[in-house]
């Protein structure tokens, strides 16, 4: 099968399945949704968000809560190493992920489908010490010139939470800097296969001494559309694309400094804290 052919064949789960899938997850990191009316089920729109560490965490519960409270099921662009996965690669496809190319890109758009990328990819979830929270996109504008081409709306949205659930030990930079890191560089290996040093995924510590990841609580905010038809036929301008891409980064920056003050206020932030609180309703 073609990358091609997982954005046409692909048929949605029931969403009560997935609900029933994920609930110990909901359970264990007690997410909380904001600006989920922005989703439109009428108007698909590419939704742009940032990535947190390892990238996996927080996805299932937005597409999860999206798809059962907006009845839109996401299809989300994801790095090929995925994919590469011997079964990791095929419960992605079965949730709707395709591989993240220009072309899988277009098609999804040109299907009316709501589409979930990160333009941080694989180096935002490949986090360092001290970045939480940061984007980390580059100069890359590909997501905005195909907003521009096919018409689409940019939906901005955030996470907050996974950040908190790691403590890195040991990142890229560490890696990059020991005998070990220089051997790879010297032999190639690092341009070859981890992309400069980019793919080093961080060694992390979670609950106690262990990598499960502590039961922080976890934060979603969904942007209002931003109307990229202002900028009809200007898909190959530099300078159009790079200020849509200020536009949208700033708008996920506003929306990560919301949760973080939301979450700052919050007794129901940890799980004591959650067992303390029990009675108490969610603002």
């Amino acid at each position: 099968m073609s990358d091609s052919d997982d954005v046409f064949d692909f048929k949605p789960p029931p969403v009560e399945v997935l609900w029933r899938l994920f609930a110990p997850l909901r359970a264990y990191h007690r997410p909380r949704f904001f600006g989920l009316e922005n989703i439109d089920p009428k108007q698909p729109s590419l939704l742009v968000g940032n990535h947190t560490i390892f990238g996996v965490l927080d996805i299932p519960h937005l597409g999860v809560a999206i798809y059962r409270e907006r009845g839109v099921i996401l299809r989300s662009l994801g790095d090929r190493a995925h994919f590469q996965v011997p079964g990791w690669g095929k419960l992605l496809k079965r949730l709707g992920a395709v591989v993240g190319t220009r072309e899988n890109c277009a098609r999804l758009l040109q299907s009316g489908a709501h589409v979930l990328v990160f333009p941080g990819g694989g180096r935002e979830v490949a986090r360092r010490k001290g970045e939480a929270y940061k984007l980390m996109w580059k100069e890359r504008t590909g997501f905005t010139r195909m907003a521009i081409a096919h018409g689409y709306p940019i939906t901005p949205f955030a996470s907050v939470g996974p950040e908190e659930c790691y403590d890195i030990l040991v990142d890229a930079n560490d890696v990059m800097k020991s005998p070990l890191g220089k051997f790879l560089d010297r032999t190639g290996i690092t341009q070859k296969f981890l992309r400069g040093g980019e793919a080093i995924m961080p060694i992390a510590r979670g609950l106690g001494f262990t990598t499960i990841p502590r039961p922080e609580r976890f934060y979603f905010q969904v942007g209002a559309p931003i109307d990229t038809r202002r900028f009809a036929g200007k898909y190959d301008d530099t300078e159009v694309l790079l200020a849509l891409r200020e536009e949208v980064r700033m708008a996920i920056e506003s929306l990560i400094k919301k949760l973080l003050a939301i979450r700052a206020k919050d007794p129901r932030r940890t799980l004591l804290g959650s067992f303390l609180n029990r009675s108490r309703d969610d603002d």
